[in-house]
């Protein structure tokens, strides 16, 4: 099935970090002519690991020979790859942690592992892919972004925060000028940008890059109205996420509140007005619990252009899951026992994190106390003033007294889970540490369960993308049909 020049999907399979969805999962549902979504969040990281365990497929060897400028390939090449593996229990080598201004090495391996992620999931086929990044993750967009658009990504998603900026920073990227990002730093006195230089890497003037679409992943109807008055802001559509799917949610407007389990109580105010939203005419999908074929027919009869799914496509066969905690995981859905709570306080992002309850993971408080608290990933750290344009860089799930010392509280740190390691070992790439300590687990999935339950009952033993893509839209809808969109005309 072939996409239509200007058309847009009914489904968007979810970006879901880190490297859950990875480029396999998501050039099976490109090639089904639904939107694959490979995620960009920490890709850098994942990429140098994957070299390190000697890229035993030789996937990603064949992406660095694809990529445009040679010499930055090899020398990310010669630092990371590993043609033996890393050996047993030996610690991963660091890459650089985040800063307003990364260094060249830094920048080099965002450009390169972004342009690797989208490039093997376009690889074969002419289907539409997609790159997922977290607003909270500032710091990595420009490069990263950079980097998927070499490769030709055809969509950019974007949630966990207001991306306001990001428009006018994917049409500078397209003429590969200079683009910029407004930071938040706490307690700032004055304005901060990190800004990428595509010429510093290239060295030369390109041709113009195909710019992507843009998909603001938003939570109210009410920031779709302000991103959509002014054309310097506006995306070319939404995707409403409800407070049920997976991941970080957006707060509880209002006072939070928990409840008995010590989870944010929503109500009403919570959720979307889809009205509201049709009304700003952009195209838009709902997520968060829109898992099953009923729920797509009821998405699209409330004017919405499709939806963006998650959880089942974490369960598909070309998930990026270690494997044995996907089958853990199915089994444990299969067989009704699967428990997931929305956590107040596990994100160092301060915004609510759904945590599947698995055992053997750190949603047990047992095996979140033994771990050590550390930070050296840091891909959620903040920054913060520590005098007039001099900045420091704090995580709420580093050791107490550390966060403490940089300004934070000690009340600010209690809960805090250190999502990046720990979602690295989701993917089989935990840390092995010189203490002995080896990064756990910690899963994430949406709370709305129905979905894939349901497919249990047609496929017992666990479904591939290809066969999530055609259960959801066998109920009124033709296999691989999409709907209208004026293209892009430029801003």
């Amino acid at each position: 099935m072939k996409n239509e020049q200007g058309a847009l999907p009914i489904i968007i399979q979810g970006g879901m970090g880190i490297a859950v969805s990875s480029w396999q999962l998501a050039r099976e549902v490109s090639k089904t002519g639904q939107l694959g979504v490979v995620s960009g969040t920490a890709i850098d990281a994942v990429f140098a690991r994957r070299l390190q365990d000697g890229d035993k497929t030789g996937d990603l060897r064949r992406a660095l020979d694809a990529f445009p400028f040679p010499e930055i390939a090899e020398r990310v090449k010669a630092k990371y790859f590993h043609p033996e593996g890393r050996g047993a229990h030996h610690q991963y080598a660091s890459v650089s942690k985040l800063t307003i201004s990364p260094n060249i090495e830094a920048l080099e391996l965002l450009v390169v592992s972004n342009f690797a992620e989208v490039w093997l999931a376009k690889e074969g086929h002419d289907g539409l892919v997609g790159v997922n990044y977290l607003e909270k993750i500032q710091m990595a967009t420009p490069a990263s972004a950079y980097g998927a658009m070499l490769a030709g990504v055809d969509y950019v998603l974007m949630g966990a925060g207001i991306p306001a900026e990001i428009p006018q920073l994917l049409n500078n990227l397209s003429i590969h000028h200079q683009a910029s990002l407004n930071i938040a730093v706490d307690g700032a006195t004055m304005q901060y940008k990190s800004t990428f230089y595509p010429k510093t890497l290239t060295g030369m003037d390109l041709p113009p890059l195909h710019r992507p679409k843009f998909l603001a992943i938003i939570s109210a109807h009410v920031l779709a109205t302000y991103l959509a008055k002014d054309e310097i802001t506006r995306p070319d559509g939404f995707v409403i996420e409800g407070f049920t799917a997976g991941g970080h949610n957006a707060p509880p407007r209002g006072t939070l509140i928990l409840d008995e389990d010590n989870q944010p109580v929503f109500g009403p105010r919570d959720q979307p007005d889809i009205e509201k939203v049709a009304k700003v005419g952009l195209p838009f999908w709902l997520a968060g619990g829109y898992s099953t074929p009923e729920h797509v027919q009821e998405a699209l009869a409330s004017g919405a252009t499709g939806v963006q799914i998650g959880t089942i496509f974490s369960l598909a066969d070309e998930s990026g899951l270690d494997k044995a905690l996907l089958l853990e995981l199915r089994e444990e859905i299969r067989t009704g026992h699967l428990v997931v709570r929305t956590d107040a306080l596990a994100s160092p992002t301060g915004f609510p994190f759904k945590v599947a309850t698995l055992k053997g993971t750190l949603s047990e408080l047992s095996m979140y106390e033994e771990r050590p608290r550390l930070c050296d990933l840091g891909y959620l750290r903040i920054p913060y003033e520590k005098a007039p344009g001099t900045l420091g860089y704090r995580c709420s799930a580093e050791p107490t007294r550390v966060f403490i010392k940089k300004g934070g509280t000690e009340e600010g740190a209690k809960g805090k889970k250190c999502l990046c390691n720990a979602l690295m070992a989701n993917i089989g790439l935990g840390n092995s540490r010189g203490d002995g300590y080896t990064e756990q687990p910690m899963l994430t999935l949406g709370s709305d369960l129905s979905g894939p339950t349901a497919m249990f009952e047609i496929f017992p033993d666990g479904w591939s993308a290809v066969e999530a893509v055609n259960y959801l839209l066998k109920v009124g809808v033709g296999q691989g049909t999409m709907a209208s969109l004026p293209s892009y005309s430029g801003r």
